[in-house]
């Protein structure tokens, strides 16, 4: 949810801490890769939310490593670039639910569980948010 390694870390750590201590509120009605799960989602969500309201801007050192076939790799930052665009038509939650499923493999079910919701409407709003991301990609000069 972060694209900053180092905020990832810290998130990370600050997800821990928090799982560890309420350890004890974990009742098994899901698995504990879900309730992990769903702790970290809202966890990264308040953070994002609240460097959104603060404007916080973040100064990154070094430079990207440049890789040695530069045709490919242009391709390769092209398609990345389309990516990002297309996602950024998108909410914070549509981006959310979309990742969940693609990047990290998570079923209906989970995502359900995560955000509180009927898997129906989890369907809906996958639907929903390809649509989107198809219509931007029809725009000329787009995709």
């Amino acid at each position: 949810m972060t694209k900053h390694s180092e905020q990832a870390e810290d998130f990370t750590h600050d997800i821990f801490l928090k799982a560890f201590t309420k350890l004890n509120a974990f009742q098994e009605r899901s698995s504990f890769s879900t309730w992990l799960y769903s702790i970290a989602f809202n966890y990264c969500a308040d953070q994002i939310r609240l460097s959104k309201r603060m404007n916080v801007t973040t100064i990154t050192e070094g430079h990207e490593q440049s890789m040695a076939d530069s045709k490919d790799n242009n391709v390769q930052e092209e398609t990345l670039q389309l990516v990002k665009q297309a996602l950024e038509t998108l909410t914070i939650d549509e981006q959310t639910i979309l990742r969940m499923k693609y990047e990290d493999g998570r079923t209906i079910d989970e995502i359900a569980h995560v955000y509180q919701i009927k898997p129906s409407a989890v369907k809906m709003r996958l639907k929903r948010s390809r649509d989107r991301i198809y219509r931007f990609c029809q725009q000329p000069n787009q995709c």
